[in-house]
């Protein structure tokens, strides 16, 4: 199966306080920079009393965007570290904010990377890697007597089983590898007896 990139696998939040200044990093996965932007406003407005709410995010398989703004917070120390941070993790189509609630004591330019790269890492290692490969989606539409069988054969097979519907014959969303066409569909034509239609 083709490999296309590495993402998160779901929204993760961590926080930590530095200096008595409240750090709260949330990172997800988004697919396309207006989902990127749509999260990273739910977040302002969830902490609209913040002093910083800092955004960064990587998009693209090949890493072709990647952006941060220090949102107030000295230049290059804050949204630029941590959309650098995103990339080398090897990570793409992630978004975090990093919100900050000001303690009273300045910690510095470098102080402000490590406070708000390390809060971005906990964020992101709480919602974990999921990694991506290329596969054909295809809806199959068959017979009620054959959905039990092919429910059992994915369990062998290279096909994975998505939404199944249930009209006056069964339809099933399937997914698989390009490589595994020909196996995964003469399969599923043996199990179904040939009364199989491919939408």
């Amino acid at each position: 199966m083709a490999y296309l990139y590495t993402t998160t696998e779901k929204e993760g939040c961590a926080e930590q306080v530095i200096e008595k200044s409240c750090f709260i990093a949330h990172a997800a996965p988004v697919s396309s920079r207006e989902e990127a932007e749509a999260y990273i406003a739910k977040i302002r407005d969830r902490y609209r009393d913040a002093t910083h709410n800092v955004p960064a995010f990587v998009l693209g398989d090949k890493q072709q965007t990647v952006w941060g703004s220090d949102d107030g917070e000295p230049g290059g120390t804050a949204g630029s570290p941590v959309a650098l941070l995103i990339s080398s993790e090897g990570l793409t189509n992630t978004v975090v904010v990093v919100t900050r609630y000001f303690g009273g004591i300045k910690l510095g330019p470098g102080g402000l990377v490590r406070a708000y790269t390390s809060s971005a890492r906990m964020a992101l290692e709480a919602a974990g890697r999921l990694d991506v490969f290329e596969s054909v989606e295809k809806r199959i539409r068959t017979d009620y007597v054959f959905l039990g069988k092919i429910q059992n054969a994915e369990k062998d097979q290279p096909f994975r089983i998505g939404n199944i519907t249930y009209e006056d014959k069964v339809l099933l969303d399937i997914s698989y590898a390009p490589e595994d066409e020909k196996t995964v569909l003469g399969t599923l034509m043996d199990i179904c007896s040939g009364s199989l239609e491919i939408m």
